[in-house]
């Protein structure tokens, strides 16, 4: 008997829980809002989304941006997000770790960019 539809079994059932492990938009409260300037402290610009770190109040914040061809299509580049850079950033507080947000949008060298 062959093993291939068991592991195509697994993989299918493995789908569902892989998509409830990232968090979804209900995840965040938009009556919490960042509202935070300061320095990159590091970034990535990658998919699934772009995440700027920032540091306030001495703890480091994680800040998940959009994905990457939505940030390319609407101005934002890998270098206006890079560690070191000055810029604006407005996100909601994720409702089960007060330490990461989800940008609504970002504000670099004079350049507001809608990410949602």
């Amino acid at each position: 008997m062959s093993k291939r539809p068991i592991i195509a079994a697994a993989l299918i059932a493995a789908i569902p829980a892989a998509a409830l492990a990232h968090h979804g938009w209900s995840s965040f409260d938009t009556s919490k809002v960042l509202d935070h300037s300061g320095p990159v402290a590091r970034s990535t610009y990658a998919n699934p989304h772009g995440t700027l770190y920032m540091m306030k109040d001495g703890a480091e914040l994680t800040i998940e941006l959009a994905p990457v061809s939505r940030m390319d299509a609407r101005g934002l580049k890998a270098e206006d997000v890079a560690p070191g850079r000055a810029l604006r950033v407005y996100a909601y507080q994720n409702t089960t770790n007060p330490r990461l947000y989800r940008a609504e949008w970002v504000e670099v060298g004079g350049k507001r960019v809608e990410l949602r």
